[in-house]
């Protein structure tokens, strides 16, 4: 399985910022370390082209990233100081996760070990997300007619807002998120199909609703392409996540969703979105839950 993957992921933040940078390096070790991905299949994206942000992105608010001219209330919101390394890592993301989906296309199956900033507005960001990768991947697709219809599924524990309020008038992307009711954001732009879950949701109920959305959705929309946002912090270890899913559960899950598209013969894109473990190393094990169970998966198919 290929994966898009490049050092320059890991950005300068404040030591001891809640943000678990270390993650992505961590990922990428961890993953070639247990033979879940061979070097040769991580491919280093450049950074991602500006005309191709601009199909999402504003340009005053690509400017102030790009250049660092955000004001004050902007940096607060996003949650990230910015950097020229925040800035780059930021173009990297976008294009891994444009590479994955262009490798989903020939494969079958590809993932970005980042991406998945889903809180990104158009002209803001929010949440740690900068900018919105899968819009602006999908866009820039859609545009070169490599795809017409598209898939989202959004099961980080906080709603995809940004993903949301960026294509509330686009019937041929269907958004689909199921995260924890009472979580941020508090104010949710509607998806296509949001699914809002009560704290303390346990494996059991989580499978079992997600399962009977996905089967739903896949019956009335039939896309070129799926995103999976495969967000870990439905953990009931996690610091920001209110539900109760155990790590077997999150195993499930990832093996549903991979089971439910795989059968259909579609293509599907793996981007890790949010997670906040105890410990670095704690979330790149569950970030990596998703990838073993990709290619268990598509090596019984191939």
């Amino acid at each position: 399985m290929r994966v898009s993957y490049h050092p320059g992921y890991l950005a300068e933040i404040p030591q001891g910022h809640v943000f678990p940078m270390g993650k992505f390096p961590g990922l990428r070790g961890f993953l070639l370390k247990k033979n879940i991905v061979r070097e040769r299949n991580i491919i280093n994206p450049r950074p991602v082209l500006t005309e191709h942000l601009l199909t999402v992105h504003t340009p005053r608010y690509v400017d102030a990233i790009l250049n660092g001219n955000l004001e004050k209330k902007e940096a607060r919101r996003l949650g990230l100081p910015w950097s020229e390394s925040l800035a780059i890592r930021s173009q990297l993301a976008v294009q891994g996760t444009l590479n994955a989906a262009m490798m989903a296309l020939e494969d079958g199956v590809a993932g970005n070990l980042a991406g998945g900033t889903h809180h990104a507005f158009s002209d803001f960001g929010e949440g740690f997300c900068v900018f919105n990768d899968v819009a602006v991947a999908i866009r820039v697709l859609k545009q070169s007619l490599w795809v017409k219809k598209v898939l989202i599924i959004d099961l980080d524990v906080h709603q995809g807002n940004g993903t949301a309020a960026i294509f509330h008038d686009d019937p041929d992307v269907y958004t689909f998120s199921m995260h924890g009711e009472k979580n941020f954001p508090f104010r949710k732009p509607p998806s296509t199909r949001d699914v809002g879950l009560p704290d303390k949701t346990t494996d059991k109920v989580y499978l079992e609703t997600l399962e009977t959305h996905l089967n739903d959705i896949l019956a009335e929309f039939s896309p070129d392409l799926v995103f999976y946002l495969g967000g870990i912090d439905p953990l009931e270890t996690d610091r920001f996540g209110r539900l109760s899913l155990t790590l077997n559960g999150l195993r499930e899950r990832d093996r549903m969703v991979l089971r439910l598209i795989s059968s259909r013969e579609l293509p599907i894109v793996l981007l890790l979105s949010g997670g906040y473990a105890p410990t670095v190393e704690q979330t790149v094990q569950a970030h990596a839950i998703m990838y073993e169970e990709a290619v268990i998966r598509y090596s019984i198919m191939m």
